[in-house]
């Protein structure tokens, strides 16, 4: 029988690759890094997005060959990709603008400080005027509910806010006149109205108006018209407030229309057209130079040259 042999059994180990592993995993890694500086770059930028910019992002993805809130025709510079849809940055607010929007930017900016600049001195006294005889005229009216003496001539009263200010018109009727026939004496009642009024318009540091209104009806008197009786009866008007405490320092102005302006201009002879019209007047009226000259009157024969007509102005 043979001998067994005692050498050893050598098993020899072949280990592939030299020892390492390679560089596949750095290109992973890299790939890994890369997409998620997109990601967090992403949602950067959807967190400085406005709601608009969000949607013209969502409607790009909807319908890529179309060109979001831009006109047909591309803008200079900008480059088409597939599809015609544009393939410029999307302003997110971050970047510097071009030279044209700094222009742009420049110019709203210069508006927008021109508009909001603060008021002038007259502007402010304007205002605080126009709140004055806001509250004035609720006050007159609830005054002429409850006084005594003008609730029982409401229907003769009117009051309005004008361009030139607070207006307080009294009115004439058949059978309640302000005053005579064809003349520029106050009837006992037209003196307490005014009276009444003087008071409330001391309230106010502002200059006042007084005019007078006569209907379309011409007077039978020689050299003597509606201009002139307007004009009395302005000035007449003027002397009873004075009288119930108005300060004369406040008259701005004493002026007769005649018919020029009728209250009722379907019916001139309408006893509304006969009226005195008082107006506390705004700071920039009140400023202006006004001529308180009447026009040229015409012919004494009367306005429409008709010297029958009967004295009833």
């Amino acid at each position: 029988m043979a001998e067994k042999s005692t050498q050893p059994v050598v098993i020899k180990k072949v280990v592939k690759g030299g020892g390492h592993h390679g560089g596949s995993w750095k290109v992973a890694y890299a790939d890994f890094v890369t997409a998620m500086m997109a990601f967090f770059l992403l949602m950067w930028l959807l967190a400085t997005a406005n709601q608009q910019q969000k949607a013209a992002i969502s409607e790009y993805f909807k319908n890529p060959s179309a060109e979001i809130g831009a006109s047909p025709t591309p803008s200079p510079g900008a480059v088409q990709g597939p599809g015609g849809a544009s393939t410029s940055v999307i302003d997110m607010g971050g970047g510097a603008p071009l030279a044209a929007e700094q222009s742009a930017i420049s110019d709203s900016v210069e508006k927008s400080t021109d508009e909001t600049a603060p008021e002038s001195t007259e502007q402010q006294a304007e205002k605080r005027f126009r709140d004055r005889i806001a509250e004035m005229l609720e006050e007159l009216r609830e005054l002429a509910a409850r006084n005594e003496i003008l609730k029982q001539y409401q229907d003769q009263l009117l009051f309005d806010i004008t361009t030139e200010g607070l207006r307080i018109q009294v009115l004439d009727k058949d059978n309640r006149p302000m005053f005579d026939v064809g003349s520029a004496a106050l009837k006992p009642h037209t003196h307490e109205i005014l009276r009444e009024i003087a008071k409330v318009i001391n309230e106010i540091p502002s200059p006042v108006s007084i005019t007078g209104y006569t209907d379309g009806r011409p007077l039978d008197r020689a050299g003597y018209s509606n201009w002139e009786l307007s004009t009395e009866r302005a000035n007449a008007a003027r002397r009873a407030l004075a009288a119930g405490g108005m300060q004369e320092a406040k008259v701005a102005r004493v002026v007769g229309l005649a018919a020029s302006q009728l209250f009722n201009r379907t019916d001139p002879l309408d006893p509304t057209n006969r009226r005195v019209s008082i107006t506390v007047l705004s700071p920039q009226h009140a400023s202006q130079k006004q001529d308180a000259s009447p026009p040229v009157p015409p012919s004494p024969s009367g306005r429409n040259g008709n010297a029958s007509a009967k004295p009833r102005a």
